[in-house]
C-alpha cells in the first residue's frame, strides 16, 4: 500500500479549489498523530482511501486553535477573515450568520485558492440546534456542499442533521473531498457524553465534535475524563460551554481534544464562554500546556472579573515556570473540591465566600489562618495534601504601615468576611483601635469578640472621626451592586483604603478624592498578596513589579472601554 504522503501527492486539488502544497506534510511536533476512525460496534475494517488521507491531511496542518470568523454581511466576514488569517491559519467560517450563506461562496473561493496556507472549516448551523440558519435540513447541506466545492477543507454538520439525512445524501456530501465534522451541542448541561459519542461513530466522520454545558466545575472532569477515554478511537474534539467551562477550553488538549476553537475577538463568541484566541495564547499560554503543567486557579464567586488570573500567569511566564492559572467560578464549596482532587490543582486563591470554609478541609494551616479563621492561599504539597496560609494580612498591614504609625491609630473596616478578618486580627495586632461596621451586626460582634476589636452602628459613623477606614466588601467592585457603602458625610478620616481592585477608581476611592483625602486604591493589596501566594506555590521570588505593571495596564484598558464615548 502507497504511504499517505505518496498518495497525497497523487491526489489532484479540487476543482477550483486551493492548490495546495502536500509535499512531505507531516504532523507538527506534539501534535497527535492522525488515527483512523473505525466501527467497533458492527466490525467493519478500517475505513482506507480519499477520506483516510483527508485525516492526514487536515491533521498535518491544524493548530490547537480554531478562530470562529463572523460577520452580518459577506463583506464583513472577509474582512474580519482577511484580519485574522495574519496570525490564525486554521479557522471556520460561520455562514449561518449570514442573510443568505450562498452569497460569500465566490469569494470564499477566491480567498482560499489565494492562500494555501489556511485550513477552513465551514459551518451552518440551523437555529434549532444552536445556529442562526434558518432554513432546511436540504439547504443547509446544499450550503455545505458548495462550501466543500469553493476550497473548505472540512464541513460540520450537526448529530441531528446527519440522523436526518439519507445515506445517499451524505455520500454526495462527502464526495467533494471535505473531512466531515459531526458535532452535537448541549446548551443546557453535560449529560451522558459517552451515549453521543456513540451514536456519532456508526457515521464514521473525521471528526467528532462533542459540546457539553458546565454547570458545575465538576462538569469539567466530565468532560476531560470523556476525553481521555475516547481519544483513541477518534479524532475528537470536546468543550465545555459556560463561565464553569473555561477549564475545558483549556485543559481539554491535554486530555485529548484535537483543537478547541476561539473567538476572534471579545464580543465576537459564537458560543457562551468562547475565549479570545490572543487571551488562549497570551494568557492561558495554551500552546505550552502538556502533562507536566501544575494547573493553579483563583475559586470563588465572583471570579468572573477577577485579573488573577492575568497576573499569575505573567508571572509563571516570567519565571519560566510550567504552570497555568485559571478562574474557578462557583457558588459550592464541595464542586471546588472535587475539581481540586480530580484534576488535580496545585494551588489555589480563595476569595469569596471560601476564605473561612475551606479551613476545616484542609490538612493543616498556618498560624496566622488559624487565629484569624479564614485562609485565601491553598498549596497541595508532595504528599497530595492541602495545607493552608493566609496573605491578606500582611497585604493589609504593610500598606498601613508605610503611610502612618499603626499603634493606637483608629481604624474603620467594612465588613466581616475573610478579607475583613485578615484585617481586623492583622490591625489589632498592630496595635490599632478597630472598629467592625457590617450589614449583618451579629457577624461583626462575633469578630469584634475574637480578635478584641470593638463593633459601631451605621449612625454612629458619620458622628466619629478615624484615621483610616477600610473597605473590605465587594461594594464597589466591577458588576457588584450597590456602588457604594458609605455617603460623603460618613468619611470622617485622614485616609481611605477600599480593597476592591477592579476598577481602579471604585467609588468610595472617588468619593474620598473629592474630599481631597488621600488613597489608598485594592491594586498595592491585590498585587502584594498575589506575589505573597506565587512565592508559596513555586518557591521562587515573585517578579513583583511585573505583576503590579500587567494588573494596571488591565485595569486602565478596561476603564477605557467603560468611558461612553464623546
Amino acid at each position: 500500500m502507497k504511504s499517505a504522503t505518496a498518495v497525497l501527492r497523487a491526489v489532484p486539488p479540487r476543482d477550483g479549489g486551493p492548490k495546495l502544497d502536500v509535499k512531505g506534510s507531516t504532523p507538527r511536533p506534539g501534535t497527535p498523530g492522525p488515527r483512523p476512525i473505525s466501527t467497533p460496534t458492527n466490525g467493519n475494517s478500517v475505513r482506507e482511501g480519499p477520506a483516510i488521507v483527508s485525516t492526514h491531511f487536515i491533521r498535518s496542518r491544524i493548530g490547537k486553535i480554531c478562530v470562529a470568523i463572523t460577520g452580518s454581511t459577506p463583506a464583513d466576514m472577509m474582512q474580519n477573515a482577511e484580519e485574522i488569517v495574519r496570525e490564525d491559519h486554521f479557522v471556520e467560517f460561520r455562514l449561518d450568520y449570514l442573510p443568505n450563506p450562498v452569497a460569500i461562496l465566490p469569494r470564499l473561493k477566491q480567498f482560499l485558492y489565494e492562500r494555501g496556507e489556511i485550513t477552513a472549516i465551514a459551518t451552518c448551523r440551523r437555529a434549532s440546534t444552536g445556529g442562526k440558519f434558518k432554513g432546511t435540513i436540504p439547504a443547509e447541506l446544499e450550503i455545505l456542499e458548495k462550501a466543500a466545492q469553493a476550497g473548505c477543507h472540512l464541513i460540520d454538520i450537526e448529530l441531528q442533521t446527519a440522523e436526518h439525512t439519507k445515506p445517499a445524501q451524505m455520500k454526495k456530501l462527502r464526495s467533494h473531498g471535505a473531512a466531515l465534522i459531526i458535532s452535537y451541542h448541549d446548551f443546557e448541561s453535560t449529560k451522558n457524553l459517552d451515549a453521543i459519542f456513540d451514536r456519532i461513530l456508526p457515521f464514521q466522520p473525521e471528526f467528532i465534535k462533542i459540546v457539553a454545558t458546565a454547570k458545575t466545575l465538576a462538569d469539567n472532569v466530565t468532560m476531560m475524563r470523556f476525553l481521555d477515554r475516547r481519544r483513541d478511537e477518534a479524532n475528537l474534539v470536546g468543550i465545555s460551554m459556560g463561565e464553569q467551562g473555561t477549564i475545558s477550553r483549556v485543559l481539554g488538549l491535554r486530555a485529548g481534544s484535537v483543537f478547541t476553537f476561539a473567538a476572534a475577538h471579545a464580543g465576537e463568541e459564537t458560543g457562551p464562554g468562547q475565549i479570545e484566541a490572543r487571551t488562549l495564547r497570551e494568557t492561558w499560554r495554551i500552546d505550552h500546556i502538556d502533562a507536566s503543567t501544575k494547573v493553579y486557579g483563583v475559586a470563588g464567586n465572583p471570579v468572573r472579573h477577577s485579573l488573577s488570573p492575568l497576573m499569575h500567569n505573567i508571572a509563571f511566564r516570567r519565571e519560566t515556570v510550567n504552570g497555568v492559572f485559571l478562574p474557578l467560578q462557583t457558588t459550592r464549596l464541595n464542586d471546588l473540591l472535587t475539581l481540586t482532587r480530580e484534576v488535580p490543582l496545585h494551588g489555589l486563591a480563595i476569595t469569596m465566600p471560601f476564605k473561612t470554609d475551606i479551613i476545616k478541609h484542609l490538612a493543616k494551616t498556618d498560624a496566622l489562618s488559624q487565629k484569624i479563621g479564614a485562609c485565601n492561599t491553598v498549596v497541595r504539597s508532595q504528599d497530595g495534601k492541602l495545607y493552608g496560609f493566609n496573605t491578606d494580612v500582611a497585604a493589609v498591614v504593610r500598606p498601613l504601615e508605610r503611610r502612618l504609625p499603626l499603634k493606637g491609630a483608629k481604624i474603620l473596616v467594612l465588613g466581616a468576611g475573610g478579607a475583613g478578618r485578615a484585617a481586623v486580627f492583622g490591625l489589632v495586632e498592630k496595635g490599632a483601635e478597630v472598629f467592625i461596621w457590617n450589614r449583618t451586626a451579629e457577624t461583626a460582634k462575633k469578630l469584634a469578640r475574637q480578635a478584641k476589636a470593638k463593633t459601631i452602628r451605621r449612625e454612629q459613623i458619620a458622628k466619629s472621626n478615624f484615621d483610616v477606614i477600610i473597605n473590605t466588601t465587594p461594594v464597589g467592585m466591577r458588576g457588584v451592586k450597590p456602588a457604594s457603602l458609605l455617603e460623603p458625610k460618613e468619611l470622617n478620616t485622614r485616609l481611605v483604603f477600599d480593597l476592591v481592585y477592579n476598577p481602579i477608581d471604585t467609588p468610595l476611592i472617588r468619593m474620598a478624592r473629592e474630599k481631597g483625602l488621600p488613597v489608598i486604591t485594592g491594586v498595592e493589596m491585590f498585587v502584594h498578596q498575589g506575589a505573597r501566594q506565587f512565592e508559596i506555590w513555586t518557591g521562587k521570588p515573585a517578579p513583583e513589579e511585573e505583576m503590579l505593571r500587567v494588573v494596571i495596564h488591565a485595569l486602565r484598558q478596561e476603564a477605557q472601554k467603560s468611558e461612553p464615548a464623546r
